[in-house]
């Protein structure tokens, strides 16, 4: 085999590994008035919250952006506007591998709770463990861990009325 074509084939496997590499965007889709793609530097960029939760007994810090505000960048129904019928719109989290949990809408929103809902990208300062990310919602109120989302590709709004 010449030099030319193993340069080719070379190059051909380092950008095939590299785009292979790359995480999915997550996804914000449905009821919103802007749908968005949001890269990871999208979110870094993003106002940042850490927020605390036990793991196996221990303290584990997760940092990333809530929710609510990822929502509202969306120009999801929140605030002044979460009332009436737009309390019947719920939050669908959807995983890499199909794993599904709804969320009410309102549960986001600080104008109804204290709820801190994030989407975490790091975990005690390091970028997540593969089996969890890019992105993983963290719920530090609820007690089991179950709509704690991890490998999260999207957010779908849906008006259940």
């Amino acid at each position: 085999m010449d030099m030319p074509t193993r340069s080719a084939i070379f190059a051909f496997l380092l950008a095939a590994t590299l785009f292979a590499q790359a995480p999915a965007p997550l996804s914000v889709t449905g009821a919103v008035k802007q749908p968005l793609q949001l890269t990871a530097d999208d979110l870094a960029k993003m106002p940042r919250t850490t927020v605390t939760v036990k793991d196996q007994g221990r303290d584990v810090t997760y940092e990333g952006v809530l929710v609510y505000e990822i929502l509202k960048k969306a120009g999801a129904p929140l605030d002044k506007e979460l009332s009436g019928k737009n309390m019947a719109v719920c939050v669908l989290a959807t995983a890499r591998d199909g794993y599904n949990v709804v969320y009410a809408l309102a549960e986001f929103d600080p104008g109804f709770n204290d709820n801190r809902i994030i989407v975490a990208d790091k975990i005690d300062g390091k970028p997540l463990f593969n089996y969890q990310g890019p992105f993983r919602i963290v719920a530090p109120q609820e007690k089991k861990g179950a709509r704690s989302v991890r490998m999260l590709e999207k957010l779908q709004l849906i008006a259940v009325q």
